[in-house]
């Protein structure tokens, strides 16, 4: 079970109750790296046999994203996918188009160069997000 306490901050700092179905939606992101959208976390909680309505999860992860908890990811396709972020370094993303593979990458040669370009341009570097949208080895075999 993931920790309680970020997510009890956020859901105060929202406004919200803390419950066991919102405590499951944050253990579920956090059970694994996968990138996954809101549907597949709800049904994998499902499976585990814990009541949950598909409002809770998607309202708890908005809270979770607000809160910077769980980063949002668009890739797209129309289907947003999440990841946690609790105590995840830095990465960047390879998105394969045909079948959504995801593999995550560091590359410090880039990640200087940005560094190098938001200076040159007299600006702070904030946030930023890397994503490379690929055909990986398995779809681009015939």
């Amino acid at each position: 079970m993931a920790s309680t306490d970020p997510l009890k901050r956020a859901l105060k700092k929202e406004g919200l109750r803390y419950t066991q179905q919102r405590q499951s939606v944050w253990d579920e992101l956090c059970a694994t790296d996968d990138h996954r959208d809101a549907e597949e976390i709800y049904l994998a909680i499902r499976q585990s046999e814990l009541h949950v309505s598909r409002a809770t999860v998607y309202r708890t992860i908005d809270v979770l994203v607000k809160n910077k908890m769980v980063r949002k990811l668009d890739l797209g396709d129309g289907r947003a996918r999440y990841e946690h972020k609790m105590n995840a370094t830095h990465h960047d993303h390879l998105i394969c188009i045909q079948c959504g593979k995801i593999e995550e990458f560091v590359d410090e040669v880039i990640e200087s160069r940005q560094d190098e370009i938001v200076k040159n341009f007299g600006y702070k570097l904030v946030r930023h997000i890397h994503q490379l949208f690929i055909i990986c080895d398995e779809c681009k075999t015939p």
